[in-house]
């Protein structure tokens, strides 16, 4: 009777990490979690009293399913204490905790609301490629940091470069260095830039000179500098991922190296046999 205690605890692990790894259960868990936020949209519109009484159960529906879900995350590993070292659990253990409490007639009401639509950010937790793009994102911050200080700057200078020479011409583009920043990003992200150089050049002919090289450095260069740097990394953490994934399996030179001690091996074999039948 021991023996089967303590080997019950054991099985059940296994079951339920066989459950968490079964692709039908994933399949479900982002269904759930697409129809969660199909729901928490249709929640804007004026809908009848009848259909939000509807809405209301399938969200409490929703969140005793997140709840199970979670559940056989929890108990699905063999070292529960582990399961809160990820911090997308944390994450996805708090967005179910807080969804349970009863707030909805509350004072705090707006935040449940709140709550229900970040359950779609769950989807990032439960993807694993989607894990792998945001933490390459979030590794790749640093670096961009500089690239974005590097921009600001450039900006800031063609800011007040046209607020010098334009804004007689048009003091609501112009006018002061704030809001010739603001035009300087319509302008990087083309939008109707060229009415914006064509009323400079009426006065200023060369004034294109102004607009081309900013867009070249700043729309051209430093944008895909940010790509370049995002890309770069995200190959870095995939690399990194599957060498984890992979861990466990021989490499190129563990195999090459049994290789060489198989043929030592026989080579030795040869020779003691060679040796035998001398004797």
């Amino acid at each position: 009777m021991q023996g089967v205690k303590s080997h019950r605890p054991f099985s059940l692990t296994r079951i339920f990490n066989a459950i968490r790894s079964n692709r039908l259960f994933e399949i479900i868990v982002v269904g759930v979690i697409l129809f969660s936020a199909l729901l928490a949209g249709a929640k804007t519109y004026d809908i009848s009293p009848a259909v939000v009484n509807i809405m209301v159960w399938l969200d409490y529906s929703i969140t005793l399913f997140f709840l199970i879900e979670i559940s056989i995350r929890f108990f699905a590993e063999e070292r529960k204490w582990q399961f809160f070292k990820s911090g997308w659990n944390i994450f996805d253990t708090l967005i179910v905790v807080i969804s349970l409490i009863p707030i909805q007639d509350s004072e705090l009401a707006l935040v449940g609301r709140l709550i229900r639509i970040f359950r779609v950010l769950r989807m990032v937790s439960v993807i694993p490629e989607l894990r792998t793009l945001l933490n390459s994102l979030l590794k790749a911050l640093p670096q961009l940091g500089y690239v974005a200080l590097l921009m600001f700057i450039i900006v800031y200078i063609y800011a007040a470069v046209g607020t010098t020479f334009f804004a007689k011409i048009n003091d609501t583009l112009w006018g002061d260095i704030t809001v010739s920043m603001l035009t300087l990003f319509r302008v990087m992200t083309f939008e109707d830039w060229t009415d914006v150089m064509y009323e400079t050049m009426a006065v200023h002919p060369l004034s294109w000179i102004f607009y081309i090289s900013f867009i070249f450095l700043n729309a051209f260069a430093f944008l895909n500098m940010l790509i370049g740097i995002v890309v770069n990394v995200m190959e870095k953490e995939s690399a990194e991922q599957w060498q984890k994934d992979h861990a466990d399996e021989p490499t190129v030179a563990d195999l090459s190296r049994q290789i060489e001690e198989l043929k030592a091996l026989l080579v030795q074999q040869s020779e003691l046999q060679a040796i035998k039948k001398g004797a």
